[in-house]
C-alpha cells in the first residue's frame, strides 16, 4: 500500500520509526522490537538508513521487508543520497523493488566530515525526481517545523519543502519538536505556500537527556521552558525522567490530534516500553 493512501479518511494515522542496530549490537535486537511493535498496530513503520550501510549490504531494505512481509505491516525505506552515486541508488532502489517494498522516505542525509560526500545528488528534491523517474514508489520526504539548520530563513526552507512536493513527495513526516505551536504555524506556513500533501508530526520521547541534547544540536530544535524544567528536575533521575518524557510525549500528542494533524510519526528510538506506554495512552484519541 502507498502510504497517501492512509491519510485523508477522517483519522490521525499513527506510525513509528526505528533504525537499524549499531554494529557492536546484536542483529536481532531490531527484530523483538520489532514484533513488540507490532501490538501497537502502527500504520506504518518506517526504517532509518543504515549507519554505513552500502548499497551491497542494504540493511534497511532488510529490515523493511521483514516488517511488511513478515509482520504483514507496510514498512517505509529511508533512503539518503549523500553518500550514493546514481549506481548505488539503482542498486537499492532494485532491491527495494524485489524485496516488495513500496514506500521510500527520501532524504539528502547528514554531511559526514570523514566521509566525503558524493556530488551525483546534492539535494533531497533531486532525488525525489530520480526516484519518481525509476519505478512506481510512493516517496516521503521530510520537513523542519522550526527550519532545517542549514537554511538561511523559514521562507527559504518552506521554498525547498515546496521543491520537495513539486518533485514528486507525496507524504512528509516532520522532524522532531517540542512545542505544538511551532509545528501548527509551520504548517500553515506549508499551506499557504501550496505544499497540500499529508504532513505527519514527528514526536520524540525523552529518554535520557543526553540523547535529547544530542538529538537538538543536530537539528536545531527549541527546547519550551516547561520542557526544560522537567528535564532540570529529574536529569539525575532516569526513570523519573523517562517516566516524565512520556507525559510530555502523550500530551503533545493529545493536543496535535485535537488540532487536527494528518499524522503522528513516533521516534521509537528502538525503546518499545516507551512506544507501548505512550501508544496505550493516546490510542482512543486516534
Amino acid at each position: 500500500m502507498k502510504l497517501s493512501q492512509l491519510f485523508g479518511k477522517g483519522k490521525c494515522v499513527f506510525s513509528c520509526e526505528v533504525f537499524p542496530p549499531k554494529k557492536n549490537m546484536p542483529a536481532d535486537t531490531i527484530y523483538t522490537t520489532l514484533d513488540s511493535l507490532k501490538a501497537l498496530d502502527p500504520a506504518f513503520i518506517s526504517v532509518t538508513y543504515g549507519a554505513g550501510g552500502t548499497s551491497g549490504d542494504n540493511i534497511t531494505g532488510e529490515i523493511a521487508s521483514y516488517i511488511k512481509n513478515d509482520l504483514g505491516i507496510e514498512s517505509c525505506a529511508h533512503l539518503t543520497c549523500v553518500s550514493n552515486t546514481r549506481e548505488d541508488i539503482d542498486i537499492l532502489l532494485d532491491d527495494f523493488k524485489k524485496r516488495g517494498i513500496e514506500n521510500i522516505l527520501a532524504l539528502r542525509g547528514d554531511i559526514n566530515p570523514e566521509r566525503p560526500p558524493k556530488h551525483d545528488f546534492n539535494y533531497a528534491f533531486e532525488l525525489i525526481s530520480y526516484i519518481r523517474e525509476r519505478g512506481d514508489f510512493h516517496i516521503s520526504a521530510a520537513c523542519y517545523p522550526e527550519c532545517h539548520i542549514e537554511a538561511p530563513d523559514m521562507i527559504t526552507d518552506i521554498r525547498h519543502l515546496k521543491e520537495k512536493a513539486d518533485a514528486g513527495a507525496e507524504h512528509l513526516m516532520s522532524q522532531l519538536f517540542f512545542d505544538n505551536k511551532t509545528f501548527f504555524d509551520f504548517l500553515e506556513k506549508a499551506r499557504i505556500a501550496g505544499v497540500n500533501v499529508p504532513i505527519e508530526a514527528g514526536i520524540m520521547p525523552v529518554i535520557n537527556k543526553k540523547q535529547i541534547e544530542r538529538m537538538v544540536s543536530m537539528c536545531g530544535a527549541s527546547l519550551p521552558a516547561k520542557f526544560s524544567r522537567m528535564m532540570a528536575k529529574y536529569e539525575n533521575s532516569p526513570e523519573a525522567l523517562r517516566d516524565a518524557g512520556i507525559a510530555y510525549a502523550v500530551d503533545q500528542i493529545a493536543g496535535l490530534i485535537a488540532g487536527g494533524a494528518d499524522g503522528i510519526h513516533l521516534y521509537t528510538m528502538n525503546n518499545p516500553y516507551v512506544a507501548e506506554k505512550i501508544y496505550s495512552a493516546v490510542k482512543g484519541l486516534l
